[in-house]
């Protein structure tokens, strides 16, 4: 096993702990002017740049979508090549998924980011050289690889630098990256595949994989000049704010104890059981979102036009509507300090909405309509759910718990195309998206019965809303 070792970053908060610097610690006084000044500071430094990898991350993730409208001319593709292709990403992704956080951890984010970032840009981009089955589903497979971590990585990271009441905040602004990935990446993606095809005797989906790959090799390589791995080597921060970050998250450590959340050690992460629960919740949602990602550009090519391009656009209006909902969810969350109802009603009109659309002889714009309302619905669960385990663990327990939420909840991407492709050819579109929904509506009946949080936190959440 490994041992267990406090990450990096936090390592920097031990070294305040002597006797002298705590005391200044917790004397120090900070106006709610400064504090807001220096954690804006932080937000326009740090979350921007963040929301750009994770657009890259979450494209190259599912452009597959939109290459397989293309792909589907070549002899040796499939629906099912496809569908155990999508899938098998989420295989590699798994298996690396904890080792990855681990390490990045000890060695810490600039270079453990920039390594996932560099190196899977140059796979998403080799995904233009697919010409068999077994070389498609190889290139998934260690796409899936060298992406583990990511995700999780950035979710502990931004720890490193927020309390549990901010960090809910960005970690909700953060995941709106993947929604906007919808909005301007499904466009993209189908002007790509109209206008380049056959140009330099390329195909338009090996243009797609390559074009966009490339950017995700640039801004690896940025994020060694950009990132920092915590506030300590931070010298875009004065002296006295590296303190106050440092300070707050100091004392939220303190609370968490006090509370019965001093989870700190690597095995403490596994024998909590709410993280298995919460392992449960995500893999319902995460089976929704992957169900209707992948299949999105081909129901739309199906049903309303076959036009690349315009099968793009079409795509981006779920998408948009999921963009708002989440910040507009999200920020009520935020200023309640209420979490389970929201992550569990957003879970209710995802459901809800994957229904709709699969109502027989619904138009294609109602579709449309219903398909927004339960993509909508599913990002806000996404979106506000990683408030949960945060708030739970600390420590060593953070990164392994986190990335194995994150590892078992996305085995859901490797299920639900699956899924999709053989509900579909045995009983239509309309039944995949039915068992979509049934997935989901598990998610909002598990964090309502089961993810009650104890009298102690509901205080503490209380208090970190009021202060916050």
């Amino acid at each position: 096993m490994i041992a267990a070792r406090a990450p990096a970053p936090l390592v920097e908060l031990a070294a305040y702990n002597n006797a002298a610097e705590e005391t200044q610690l917790s004397t120090a006084t900070y106006s709610p002017e400064f504090e807001k000044a220096t954690y804006s500071k932080v937000t326009r430094r740090l979350i921007p740049f963040l929301f750009l990898c994770y657009i890259l991350a979450y494209l190259d993730r599912v452009n597959v979508g939109f290459a397989k409208l293309q792909m589907q001319a070549e002899p040796w593709f499939s629906d099912a090549v496809f569908a155990t292709g999508a899938g098998i990403f989420f295989i590699g992704y798994f298996f690396f998924e904890v080792p990855s956080n681990i390490i990045l951890a000890r060695v810490g984010a600039k270079i453990w980011i920039a390594r996932i970032m560099i190196v899977w840009g140059i796979i998403s981009a080799a995904m233009m050289y697919s010409s068999s089955p077994a070389v498609f589903y190889i290139l998934r497979f260690l796409l899936g690889v060298a992406e583990a971590g990511f995700f999780p990585g950035i979710i502990l990271y931004l720890t490193f630098w927020y309390t549990r009441t901010h960090c809910a905040k960005m970690v909700a602004a953060f995941m709106t990256a993947i929604a906007l990935a919808g909005v301007f990446g499904n466009p993209v993606s189908g002007w790509i595949l109209a206008q380049l095809s056959g140009l330099h005797g390329l195909k338009g989906w090996q243009w797609l994989f390559l074009l966009e790959g490339i950017p995700s090799v640039i801004v690896g390589i940025a994020v060694l000049f950009f990132l920092d791995d915590g506030p300590k080597k931070a010298k875009w921060l004065t002296q006295q704010e590296k303190d106050l970050v440092l300070a707050r998250l100091e004392e939220e450590q303190q609370k968490k104890a006090s509370t019965g959340e001093s989870h700190h050690t690597f095995a403490d992460a596994f024998r909590n059981y709410r993280v298995w629960v919460l392992c449960l919740v995500y893999f319902g949602v995460v089976m929704g979102v992957y169900g209707v990602t992948f299949w999105l550009p081909q129901i739309i090519k199906d049903t309303i036009t076959k036009d690349p391009w315009q099968v793009g656009l079409i795509a981006a209006i779920p998408w948009t509507c999921a963009a708002v909902g989440m910040v507009l969810i999200g920020h009520s969350s935020d200023r309640t300090g209420e979490r389970r109802w929201h992550i569990a009603l957003s879970a209710l009109a995802g459901a809800a909405g994957l229904a709709m659309s699969a109502i027989h002889g619904i138009s294609p714009a109602m579709a449309i309509a219903a398909l927004a309302v339960g993509i909508t619905g599913m990002m806000a669960t996404v979106s506000s759910f990683w408030s949960l385990p945060t708030a739970m663990l600390s420590g060593t327990a953070a990164a392994a718990g986190i990335a194995w939420i994150n590892s078992v909840g996305n085995l859901a991407g490797y299920l639900s195309p699956e899924m999709v492709n053989w509900v579909k050819g045995k009983y239509g579109m309309s039944a995949a998206l039915v068992a979509l929904s049934a997935c989901v509506l598990m998610t909002a009946l598990l964090v309502i019965y089961v993810t009650g949080i104890k009298p102690a936190e509901k205080q503490l959440v209380r208090a970190a809303s009021q202060t916050g």
